[in-house]
């Protein structure tokens, strides 16, 4: 049994499945087993991939489009296919990347041994480039990794010890874990909070997170 999984990244109207239904179609899915997601590639709660994943059964083949209406990325294919693998279904994409990929060949299951080669080597250069960065970073004198998220509870810690003259910045930014420059970024001297600090406090998102604290 063939079933068939498409998805446009717009609910607005400017994208239209119909390209990929007729396709699906034309390749011999049955409507009544054509699953869809108006979702970026990039999302990971996508309820038509889930329910299409979930429905698949040992003998079923799972038809695209094209590569990625399917994966979010290369890695994130390759397990979706070595799921399927290990499940006995079959995956064939129509056109694009990939074209005329049959993973129930030899040459469909060679060539998706290449993505994954591909998708090692991807996340190879990534991690690279990421220790680079962190170690330049600290050449500099900077500490680099994910900026701490800063809650609306925290500001208002800073803001009432700042206010308390016996409390110092450098114990306020030991006991919240983070650093001195930081507390400034949210909470003034005098305990009244910055412009990034009120946003924090009314719940919105910085614009510029690169923004001196005014």
């Amino acid at each position: 049994m063939r079933l068939g999984y498409m998805r446009v990244s717009k609910d607005d109207g400017s994208q239209s499945l119909d390209l990929q239904q007729d396709a699906l179609l034309a390749a011999g899915v049955d409507l009544a087993r054509l699953y869809q997601d108006t979702a970026s590639g990039k999302r990971d709660d996508r309820p038509g991939l889930l329910a299409y994943l979930k429905a698949l059964q040992p003998g079923n083949t799972l038809v695209v489009w094209k590569l990625d209406r399917l994966g979010r990325d290369l890695a994130h294919l390759v397990r979706i296919v070595d799921d399927l693998t290990a499940r006995q279904v079959v995956l064939r994409v129509l056109t694009g990347m990939g074209a005329q990929l049959n993973t129930s060949t030899a040459e469909g299951r060679m060539l998706f041994g290449l993505f994954a080669v591909l998708a090692e080597y991807e996340r190879g250069l990534l991690i690279e480039r990421t220790k680079a960065g962190l170690a330049a970073a600290r050449a500099r004198g900077r500490v680099g990794g994910r900026r701490r998220t800063i809650t609306a509870r925290q500001v208002r810690t800073m803001m009432a010890e700042l206010r308390d003259k016996t409390s110092t910045v450098v114990a306020l930014a030991q006991d919240l874990g983070i650093h001195r420059a930081t507390v400034y970024e949210y909470v003034r001297p005098d305990g009244t909070p910055t412009a990034r600090g009120r946003a924090v406090l009314q719940g919105k998102v910085c614009a510029d997170e690169s923004q001196a604290a005014d």
